[in-house]
């Protein structure tokens, strides 16, 4: 992530003036818009430690590459239309960061057979294909998101639950050639939020 993105971030979120950064920090408004522009790169690791102080995070974890986004809601259930809603920010390791993409949060209760409850967040890679039983986020009809267990048979496809309460969804191979449903990420891990 970049300075110039996680500033316009967190001041979005708290409601904060480039003033009020710059008299927290020690410094003028006039360099925190420079920070926020992407046109001054270099601050002090003093001020970083500021920056980390009133945003309540690790400024410097985030510049390493070392968070993800939350996009938005993923519905483990059906019908959940396709928003990428900017939500915050979650840590990882190292070796995560080099997997995943980015974080979704989970509406619903479809997929509890898997241990992802709702209010939890999954850890997504993007990508177009996943191997016959993952799980994966699916957009069907390009408006509706949801995460599903795969199964892929001859020319048809499979969303299927892991809450027997749910019915599968069958889609052939019309639909995939259409288009109708496609796999935009494979799930790598849930975090359970209490």
């Amino acid at each position: 992530m970049k300075l110039s993105e996680l500033i316009a971030y967190y001041r979005k979120l708290n409601n904060l003036s480039l003033e009020s950064i710059g008299d927290y920090v020690g410094v003028a408004k006039s360099t925190v818009k420079r920070w926020e522009s992407g046109e001054s790169k270099n601050i002090p690791e003093a001020k970083l430690e500021k920056l980390s102080e009133l945003f309540e995070i690790d400024v410097p974890t985030f510049l390493n590459g070392q968070v993800k986004p939350i996009l938005g809601y993923v519905k483990a259930g059906y019908d959940m239309f396709a928003s990428e809603n900017l939500l915050g920010y979650e840590e990882v390791t190292k070796k995560e960061a080099a997997q995943g993409d980015y974080y979704l949060k989970v509406q619903g209760d479809s997929m509890n057979g898997s241990r992802i409850h709702d209010g939890d967040l999954v850890y997504v890679k993007t990508c177009s294909d996943v191997e016959n039983g993952d799980i994966a986020v699916v957009i069907i009809d390009q408006s509706e998101v949801t995460i599903k267990k795969i199964l892929k048979q001859e020319h048809a496809l499979v969303l299927m639950a892991t809450n027997p309460a749910y019915e599968p969804r069958f889609f052939d191979e019309n639909d995939i050639r259409n288009k109708r449903v496609q796999i935009i990420g494979k799930v790598l891990h849930s975090k359970i939020q209490f």
